[in-house]
């Protein structure tokens, strides 16, 4: 009986080594991401007893006219330790009255995982600020909760960012590079979706692209006023300062 129980130990020690050596690990490609924006669920928090008046008219035609998610597309490049996220050249689709930073894809991100630093070009409003600093750290929260995108199986993580932003993000160890959409990182595979679930907004890759990168596209953006992570957030503050609460949705947006 022992020596079965052996065997069958030993067959299903060597069944998982072959399986992992099997498995195939992808450092090199591009990742095609979707950004959804659910608009209705976004304009409705807008809402309050002090403009009412104007916004509930707004938003009344708004839906007769628009979509309730608004989606926007973009590419992550990954080589090695670099990854380079840039939204397409054709996504500038406006929401009108309702447009905003939360509604849009302001920066193109160069960041490389062997140094630990980003390189932001980052559009605020009519300017244009080129951020150099240390990759955010993130205190992610890996769970045992599982689910599949785009044929990848993705393990989910929790963390906050910016004090207050509640993020669930999915990564696969089948691509072994700690990146991911805009500047969400740090974790052991690359992130191939990302949920703001009280900001309703969403990024989920649609495709993988196993295939060599052009050194082009991994080439850091150049061009925008030089600041650090912490400079940017005071220009900001002070430019947002007698903007209400809609500053802080905006300040948010700007930020991640």
């Amino acid at each position: 009986m022992m020596k079965k129980v052996i065997l069958t130990a030993v067959c299903l020690f060597v069944y998982s080594q072959m399986q992992a050596q099997n498995t195939h690990f992808t450092t090199v490609g591009s990742i095609e991401f979707e950004k959804t924006i659910n608009m209705f669920a976004m304009i409705k928090k807008q809402i309050n007893k002090d403009n009412e008046s104007y916004m509930q008219q707004a938003f009344d035609q708004y839906k007769k006219t628009q979509p309730q998610f608004k989606k926007l597309k973009s590419t992550l490049y990954f080589s090695g330790n670099k990854t380079m996220f840039k939204p397409d050249a054709d996504e500038t689709m406006s929401s009108g009255f309702f447009s905003g930073a939360q509604t849009t894809q302001n920066n193109i991100t160069r960041t490389d995982l062997g140094t630990g630093t980003f390189i932001s070009q980052k559009k605020v409003f009519e300017e244009t600020f080129l951020v150099k600093d240390s990759i955010r750290n993130i205190n992610w929260k890996i769970t045992d909760e599982t689910r599949e995108i785009v044929g990848y199986t993705c393990r989910r993580a929790n963390a906050i960012v910016l004090d207050s932003i509640y993020v669930v993000a999915f990564y696969t160890n089948e691509i072994a590079v700690s990146g991911g959409p805009e500047s969400f990182a740090g974790l052991p595979g690359m992130i191939l979706g990302v949920a703001l679930p009280h900001e309703n907004i969403t990024w989920f890759a649609t495709k993988v692209n196993e295939v060599a990168v052009d050194p082009k596209n991994l080439n850091a953006p150049t061009k925008g006023k030089p600041v650090n992570s912490k400079q940017l957030r005071t220009t900001l503050q002070a430019a947002l300062k007698d903007w209400g609460d809609y500053a802080k949705e905006s300040f948010k947006a700007l930020l991640l």
